[in-house]
Formats: structure tokens, sequence, C-alpha cells
């Protein structure tokens, strides 16, 4: 018969595997949804859009891996003008501040500031794209987008749950297809590229229709479908947070806008009123039924260098609940727990050719 100190030490052990089991049951991952900001951003107010995986590291920018102890894993988006790569994964930190530890971000930062911090981790991270890979300008993007994202825009993070099979299953798909470019503004964009690697989270909840946006996909309609699908699966713990503008190197970023609302609510609209007073209308009322609609609660927990880990923290009850879309979605559109759990990830990044599906 075993001894009571032993049955102890056996009870302990036992406590410890199944606390070890249920964290990596679960981790964080958010859709980031970034605000448009200069000139840019006046031409084409909807924003870009990025995913952020908590057990999810690179490698490489290039190359994805499971996260170890103590990291805090990538930030993945489809960008244009890197080297030829459809998608480049980055540290969350270095993401949003260009710096590899948070206590090292200024409060406010200038031109000069922001310049030397993105250089230096170019120099010490990112050759490997390319040293003549371009810092990018207005027409093109270069190097600079992947890094210091907080000081040219705010930055919504609308958070929920993965398992390690889900997570597994896009790294193997990502890292086994080819990191290829197939960059188009109007029907292959940033949105796309997140729009697909959430279906195969949440399988038949972001396909393309022709409303909104003509087929198109923008920034804030992945956030609209993904507040949607968490406002019909409570259970699911969607939390939104809201990543704050470091000051000084910019004037504050833009609100997102859809096509529609881009169109109708700029100078854009008068214009296409005097050339095709029926595509004004179709405009009006495709902002009508979903352009109006807005994503983000009032209630967010704002987030700062000094308290990032709350994006990683575990759900409460009641977070943003008063917006419509505020608990978060689980892995699949209908089942139990288990269920979604075990739901299997499809991800498939080719070129898309069709308008609609």
């Amino acid at each position: 018969m075993l001894s009571a100190a032993t049955m102890r030490t056996c009870l302990f052990v036992l406590i410890a595997i199944a606390a070890s089991s249920c964290k990596d049951s679960q981790a964080q991952a958010a859709l980031l949804l970034e605000e448009p900001y200069g000139f840019f951003g006046i031409i084409n107010p909807t924003g870009h859009t990025a995913i952020y995986f908590e057990r999810i590291c690179a490698e490489t920018p290039v190359r994805l891996r499971r996260c170890e102890s103590g990291e805090s894993g990538a930030v993945i988006s489809r960008y244009q003008g890197i080297s030829g790569y459809d998608w480049v994964a980055i540290p969350l930190v270095p993401y949003l501040y260009s710096v590899d530890d948070a206590a090292e971000v200024p409060d406010r930062a200038d031109r000069t500031v922001v310049d030397r911090l993105r250089s230096k981790y170019h120099e010490e991270h990112l050759l490997i794209l390319g040293e003549g890979l371009s810092r990018g300008n207005l027409v093109r993007g270069g190097w600079t987008q992947l890094i210091g994202v907080a000081y040219e825009r705010r930055v919504f993070a609308l958070r929920f749950d993965t398992t390690p099979e889900q997570d597994d299953a896009l790294i193997a798909r990502l890292n086994g297809a080819k990191n290829h470019s197939h960059f188009q503004m109007l029907y292959n964009n940033c949105a796309d590229f997140a729009r697909v690697i959430l279906s195969g989270y949440f399988p038949h909840t972001f396909g393309r229709g022709l409303f909104p946006d003509a087929a198109m996909t923008t920034p804030k309609q992945i956030a609209f479908k993904l507040a949607r699908y968490a406002s019909e699966h409570p259970e699911t713990r969607l939390v939104v947070f809201e990543i704050q503008q470091v000051p000084g190197y910019r004037r504050r970023s833009r609100s997102n806008k859809n096509i529609a609302e881009s169109l109708i609510t700029t100078g854009y609209a008068v214009p296409i009123a005097v050339i095709n007073p029926y595509l004004a209308g179709g405009l009006a009322v495709d902002y009508a039924v979903q352009g109006r609609f807005h994503p983000i609660p009032k209630n967010r927990q704002l987030l700062t260098p000094e308290n990032l880990s709350a994006l990683t923290a575990p759900s409460q009850a009641g977070q943003n609940s008063e917006s419509a879309g505020s608990q978060v979605p689980s892995a699949a559109a209908s089942g139990s727990p288990e269920t979604q759990a075990a739901a299997p990830a499809d991800f498939g990044l080719r070129e898309i050719k069709v308008p609609n599906e």
C-alpha cells in the first residue's frame, strides 16, 4: 500500500500534468484591425489587417514554428513589395514598436526616433528578406511596414481562443506551401489573407458575397463577420482591445471604412452620383444595410507596452459585454466545444481568381 507521502506526491504530479495539458490546449489569437493613416489613408480608408498568434512564433520572418516558453507569439500578414513573399511573420512587440523589449518603447517618438528604432531592428533581424529591400514609399510598401505599426496608427485586437491542432495545421500549411506573392489590391489583399486564415478556424464564416463591398474583402468586413459570429456563439469569448497609437510620429489615424462607406461618406459620392445615379443608389443601400456597423465596443480595454500581457490573459465573463460581437468565436460554426476544438483546419492560400464564392 502506498504511503500518504507517496500519494500526495502522485497527486501533485497529476495536478501539474493536468495544468500543463490545459495550458497547452488553449491559447490566444487576435484579428488586428489597423486604422488607415496619412495621405494613402485618405485615398483608401480601408486600413490594414493582420493576425496575431500566441502559440505560433517566427523562426525567421518567412518560416513558422511553435513558440517556446517565454515567447510572446507572432503577427502574420500579407504584404506587397517584400522580395516577392506573400506573407511575413514578425514577433508581437517588434511588430508594434520596432524593439525586442517592451520596456524600450518610448512614451513619445518623433520621426528621428522611429527611424532609428526601425533601422536597428532591420539590421539585426530583417536582412534575411534581402539587403536591397526598399524601405518603401507612398506608392509601394517596403520593410518599414513590417515593424513599428503602433507609431503609425491605432490597432484594435479582436481576440479569440485557438487549439494546438488548429495552430499546428496553420504552421504546416504555411511552411509547406510556396510563400510567393499573389497580391492584388481588389481581390487578393491583406484582408483576403486574413479571411482565408480565419476560415480554417471558423469554417463557413468568411465566404465572399456580392454584399457588402462588391465581393471585395476589407478589414472592417472581416472584423464585422468575426463579431457577428461571436454574437451567435457567446461561448467562444471574443474580447476586443485597443492598442493605442504612440504619439509624436504621425497624426492620429482614422477609422476603418468598408468600400461602400468609403465612397458614400467622402468626396467620391458626388461624382459617382453625377456619372451613374444607379451605382450611387446601390452603394447607399449597401452602406445602409451593413456599412454603418461598427464591430468595436465602447468599453474596450486599452493596451500599452506596459500591459500587453493582457492580450493573452484568460477571458473573463462580461468583458466587452455591451457589444453585439463582444464574446469570442470558437473553432467551428456549430457543435459542442469538444467538436469545435477538433474541427480540421483548411488553409487554402492560392490566388483568388473568382470574385464570388
